[in-house]
């Protein structure tokens, strides 16, 4: 009788114990490393973007945040991989313009719904594009760009090294009332070289991917994609003082987590990450490099993701891309 009386003892122990370790665990969260799944190769705005939020991360919750490159694809390869790991909380989708909103318009068919599959956290970032040409380019306007292009329809081209910059630069002759022809390529850093070779005759290029490039007048900007100018480029008018009549394009970074991943982790990665954005260092990385913070949470980044989805489907209708 006794000896039951002991067993019983330990087992009501051991039960006590794990029960007090798995309301821990739950109270603590994170507790271990996080990964950031990230659809594009090292050096990419959206690689920047999340390793700087990582390494933030980290410093708030004294856990490691890892960063996993996974590119091509159309992002689905990333896709896939947030989506396969545990939906726990641990697995972040750092994603952009391309795999959140623009594949929905241009392809027929995707192994992933960027609205239904995934919970957003948060919007993180956006930045402006820049209109670029050869410096030794005789375009020396957005004007002369457009003027040359109406003589010769589909005979200027631009480059792109994704779908994003492929519709924004189609938003351009929509715009412009032009037709040019796109030339793909397998990233951005590609396209902008093949500016500097002469290789193709324009390209929209994220902000800091040409900055220097601009600076050190080896690729010459028409024009920015914002809705004002940038403090870095105080000579480059916007697109719309270039006479392109409502034009602004941003290339945006957010977070998610697959949908399955219970509310309470979401929130809480949602909050951490907008404390982050509310930091000032923050908002000084970014406009170093000509970029600004996003604010929003996940009712406003899902707002703006549905948004984005039909601007760029009207896009592609009017283009009368056929899609992929």
């Amino acid at each position: 009788m006794k000896a039951r009386f002991i067993n019983f003892r330990r087992v009501f122990l051991l039960i006590s114990l794990c029960f007090g370790m798995s309301i821990a665990f739950a109270q603590t969260y994170p507790s271990k490393t996080i990964k950031f799944i990230v659809p594009f190769p090292p050096g990419s705005a959206t690689d920047t973007s999340a390793r700087y939020f990582a390494k933030k991360l980290s410093e708030l919750t004294s856990q490691s945040v890892v960063i996993e490159n996974k590119p091509g694809a159309n992002s689905f390869i990333a896709t896939q991989a947030v989506l396969s790991a545990p939906a726990d909380g641990y697995t972040v989708f750092i994603g952009s313009n391309s795999s959140m909103a623009v594949n929905v318009a241009l392809l027929k068919t995707m192994p992933y719904d960027p609205v239904k599959d995934f919970s957003a956290l948060t919007m993180l970032t956006r930045a402006p594009n820049l209109l670029i040409v050869p410096e030794s380019s005789p375009y020396m306007t957005v004007a002369d760009l457009v003027d040359k292009a109406k003589e010769g329809p589909g005979k200027l081209n631009f480059g792109y090294g994704s779908a994003g910059y492929q519709l924004m630069a189609e938003l351009f002759n929509q715009t412009a009332g032009v037709q040019t022809t796109g030339i793909s390529y397998k990233g951005a850093s590609e396209s902008v070289n093949a500016v500097l070779t002469r290789s193709i005759d324009f390209a929209f290029v994220e902000i800091t991917s040409a900055i220097e490039l601009v600076k050190s007048s080896k690729v010459r900007a028409l024009a920015l994609s914002s809705d004002k100018r940038s403090p870095l480029l105080p000579n480059v008018p916007t697109a719309m003082e270039s006479g392109l009549k409502g034009y602004t394009a941003y290339v945006w970074v957010c977070a998610a987590v697959s949908a399955k991943t219970p509310k309470k982790e979401t929130a809480t990665l949602s909050a951490l990450l907008t404390k982050i954005e509310n930091m000032p260092e923050t908002k000084e990385f970014y406009e170093k490099m000509g970029a600004e913070v996003m604010r929003g949470g996940t009712q406003e980044m899902e707002s703006f993701q549905k948004a984005e989805i039909e601007q760029w489907r009207h896009v592609v209708e009017l283009a009368k891309i056929e899609k992929q």
